[in-house]
């Protein structure tokens, strides 16, 4: 029997726009050490134009392991699992330097190339529209043609490509909007159709699936071991549901954070692309989501994070406003409506800042209501309870407020971050012998 000095740990790093998060866990899921870094903010050269230099991913995967290393040299590393950002693509030459900036997940300036693939693409494919990973493989190629051979990757492809030397090689959910088809496991016959000769598609393998050991000099350098496993990671919202816990058919997930964002798993996939409704593949079962374009940001063009929690404080959740508001920051809705010019209704606005705020959050519940009724409405099935990620999740006031627009059992998770998520990805792999995003079926 191992002795609780060789019991090993499990590592979960997660990179977004703003930074890079990791944390260990030990066998038994318990957190052992964490590590964050911040990245300045991305550049925005125009409207609509988001980009980031790929090398500050890697100088702050660099910066967190080199932490996580040294609080954990009784509790060696088995594994590392990467998520991030959907839709964050770049290219890179065959040995996995990149070629310029990559283009984040809210860039969207590849409209043209949009056009492109909507001439052959099916109607609910997630490569769809100018975010696409496959819009900006067109964009990138078209501007920074360079070499014969190129690699289409995501950052979390990227990021395990740094850390084992092995590039080319994705996972199920992050190759979705790049056009892979995760109910057959294949790349379709028109994205290879598409797809410039010069680029290569990477390999596509189940999230949490081994890609190999870390590279020597990378775990010499990080001083971690050699025999460290790397895993094919996933998307970030995919892992902060991991994190929270999802288990059944009907078990929901909202992410209260700058936007309203809701995950119910299934058993089958559900794909509304005029909605932006799409399934992440988890295991056997499926994730179906959209995402509204509200939520805190809304919140903060009137208050602050303090102004929320003391106004909250006297709101009654049981006592309705009695105002009906639709809260979005700006005219446009893309879920549970399809309505780029739809406008906000903030009015009539009361003289009482808490009866406000109370009618914001009841419009936002209400959206969220709506939003699942439409993934019902679409094949998924109801949700019979809601779990609460996002900053909006320690609001206790608005989680009883939701739960009586929603009439369904809602609760904060206990683990919200994308790293507990990729963690357990991690964790799973060693207790399975190959991925464990498999729920339990009913």
């Amino acid at each position: 029997m191992e002795t609780p000095a060789t019991q090993p740990s499990f590592i979960g790093l997660d990179l977004g726009t703003s930074g890079c998060r990791a944390v260990a866990i030990d066998g038994s899921g318990r957190e052992l050490a964490r590590a964050a870094v911040a990245f300045p903010d991305p550049r925005r050269p125009a409207a609509d134009q988001v980009e980031q230099d790929p090398e500050l991913w890697w100088t702050g995967t660099r910066d967190v392991l080199e932490t996580l290393a040294r609080e954990l040299k009784d509790r060696p590393p088995a594994a590392i699992c990467v998520d991030g950002t959907s839709g964050t693509t770049l290219l890179t030459a065959p040995d996995g330097r990149p070629i310029g900036r990559a283009l984040m997940y809210n860039d969207r300036r590849a409209i043209a190339a949009a056009t492109r693939i909507d001439r052959v693409a099916p109607a609910d494919s997630p490569a769809r529209g100018p975010g696409s990973s496959l819009a900006k493989l067109f964009h990138l190629y078209d501007r920074r043609r360079v070499g014969p051979r190129m690699l289409a990757l995501h950052q979390a492809d990227w990021i395990s490509g740094r850390l084992t030397g092995c590039y080319g090689v994705s996972d199920w959910n992050n190759a979705l909007k790049l056009g892979y088809d995760a109910e057959h496991l294949r790349w379709p016959n028109w994205v290879r159709d598409l797809v410039p000769k010069g680029v290569a598609l990477p390999q596509v393998v189940a999230p949490g699936a081994p890609i190999g050991p870390l590279a020597t000099r990378v775990a010499d350098d990080l001083g971690l071991p050699r025999t460290t496993r790397v895993l094919a990671g996933t998307t970030d919202s995919t892992a902060a549901v991991i994190a929270a816990g999802v288990r059944h058919p009907g078990d929901a997930v909202t992410s209260l954070g700058s936007t309203l964002v809701l995950k119910i798993l299934a058993e089958q996939p559900v794909t509304d692309s005029r909605h932006g409704v799409y399934s992440h593949r988890l295991g056997d079962a499926w994730l179906v989501g959209g995402a509204s374009n509200s939520g805190g940001t809304v919140l903060r063009q009137f208050f602050t994070n303090t102004e929320i929690v003391q106004l909250s404080a006297s709101i009654d959740p049981d006592w309705p406003s009695g105002l009906d508001y639709y809260p979005l920051p700006a005219p446009g809705e893309r879920f549970p409506r399809d309505d780029p010019q739809l406008a906000p209704r903030l009015e009539p606005r009361p003289r009482d800042p808490a009866r406000f705020l109370q009618a914001l959050l009841e419009g936002i519940a209400a959206i969220e209501a709506e939003g699942y009724a439409r993934l019902t409405a679409l094949g998924a099935p109801r949700p019979t309870r809601i779990l609460t990620v996002g900053g909006g999740a320690a609001n206790a006031v608005w989680t009883q407020l939701r739960a009586r627009v929603l009439g369904v059992e809602v609760m904060a998770a206990e683990q919200r971050e994308a790293a507990q998520g990729a963690a357990r990805l991690a964790l799973g792999w060693q207790q399975t012998g190959s991925h464990p995003e498999h729920p339990a079926r009913t």
